[in-house]
């Protein structure tokens, strides 16, 4: 009898909330409370993972160096990592449809813990380049979404996963100080080792406090388009059929291009601010810190209020415009001081971007599949990074700065009317 009761609660309390089991997965029985502290949870883990991160960029440099790694060779390295993020990130996104976010969450977390041990032994090269294999499964922001995702209903979604770029000025500005400091103080490894430490802490956190869920049940009512066609971890297949949904093409081209020019402009920024704006290494962190601050404080104060107040349609429009007038700004800066100004309505449209597009996509394919979606979301970046610096170092030796600014006006542009005059076919697919 106390079952029944319990199922009945469960199934009334999905009724009042407008969710589903298969919407939220276990988490339908959970209740409202539960879910909270799980959405946090993710927030704290999502958090730590990005410290851990932006301390391993900051020290990587001086590790390298110390190891009689040249330039050439440091470029070598970071290709690798992008490779294999951008290889990985929709594979980790079917394991975690196929598994759950729980052991999605806790194989980024371990993968973390290797990646960090691997940096701490690397003596040597070979060693060093080892150490960027377990990056391939290192996702802790898209595991953090898809916790997310199973967790809120699609009205909640868009202001739920934007708070997660707060996550992200957090772990910018005290992955690169705390960093520093260790490194400066203690020696250029000593980080590593807070990161393994770290890492395996956000293991035994994923481990006890995101609940398992099972995997969800078919869809009866979708096309056959709908149904997935591989149990495989990769299949070119998949991620065809997904495209296929209405609308989810457009906006994943959308979300590609309207950052690529800014992407590029950031992959080189570290040559730029000592030859362009000739900033001494001091004043790059401070900058870096800037970006942070900016960072938290429009996912904290403007991205939740305007997702709760406006459609993600228009808000995806105002992005991109955003996009466009930046990209003006950035050919006309000339000082570093005009590119703190330009810096915060880019860091608006950046954040902005990536949470509608994330949401819109999400949204639009059904629920078994938002991790493989999330996936291919999140290999944009890591696609960024692998194609970046050649592109970058060709428009910035060839055209100059102005150049990024220019592609950035004119791409912008050009998504802008293309979303003014087309309809997206968007539709919530619902399980």
């Amino acid at each position: 009898v106390s079952t029944m009761n319990a199922k009945t609660s469960c199934a009334g309390e999905e009724e009042a909330s407008g969710m589903s089991n298969e919407t939220l997965g276990e988490s339908g029985c959970l209740g409202e409370a539960k879910r909270r502290q799980v959405i946090r949870v993710a927030y704290v883990i999502a958090a730590l993972d990005l410290t851990f991160v932006f301390m391993q960029m900051g020290v990587m440099p001086y590790l390298a160096k110390s190891l009689g790694l040249d330039s050439v060779g440091f470029g070598y390295l970071q290709t690798i990592f992008g490779v294999l993020q951008l290889t990985g990130g929709y594979i980790f996104g079917r394991f975690a449809d196929q598994f759950g976010a729980r052991a999605a969450l806790i194989l980024s977390c371990a993968s973390g813990s290797i990646f960090f041990l691997l940096m701490s032994l690397s003596t040597n090269i070979p060693l060093l380049f080892l150490s960027r294999l377990p990056g391939v499964f290192m996702h802790g922001i898209p595991g953090a979404q898809k916790v997310i995702t199973d967790m809120t209903t699609p009205s909640q979604r868009a202001g739920a996963l934007g708070k997660l770029g707060f996550c992200f000025g957090v772990g910018i500005i005290s992955g690169s100080v705390v960093g520093g400091v260790l490194s400066t103080k203690f020696g250029v490894y000593v980080p590593t080792y807070v990161g393994l430490v770290g890492s395996l802490i956000n293991t035994l956190i994923a481990m006890v406090w995101i609940p398992s869920r099972t995997k969800p049940k078919s869809d009866h009512h979708v096309t056959e388009h709908s149904t997935s066609q591989s149990g495989s971890l990769f299949s070119i297949r998949e991620i065809l059929r997904l495209m296929k949904f209405p609308g989810v093409m457009e906006v994943f081209i959308v979300k590609v291009f309207a950052g690529l020019p800014i992407g590029l402009f950031m992959i080189m920024f570290s040559i730029i601010s000592m030859d362009f704006f000739g900033l001494e290494a001091v004043e790059s962190g401070y900058l870096m810190s800037y970006f942070g601050v900016l960072q938290m404080v429009v996912q904290g104060l403007v991205v939740g209020k305007l997702t709760s107040h406006c459609s993600e349609m228009t808000l995806l429009r105002l992005s991109v415009f955003v996009f466009a007038g930046v990209g003006l700004g950035m050919a006309l800066m000339r000082t570093v001081w005009h590119y703190c100004i330009i810096a915060v309505p880019m860091v608006f449209a950046f954040n902005m971007l990536a949470t509608i597009t994330d949401s819109m996509l999400t949204k639009a394919v059904p629920s078994s599949n938002t991790g493989a979606m999330l996936g291919i979301c999140a290999s944009v970046q890591p696609l960024t990074r692998t194609v970046g610096p050649t592109i970058g170092g060709v428009l910035y030796k060839q055209f100059g700065v102005s150049s990024f600014g220019y592609l950035q006006l004119m791409v912008n542009l050009g998504l802008f009317v293309y979303l003014l005059k087309s309809k997206i076919p968007l539709e919530e697919v619902k399980s």
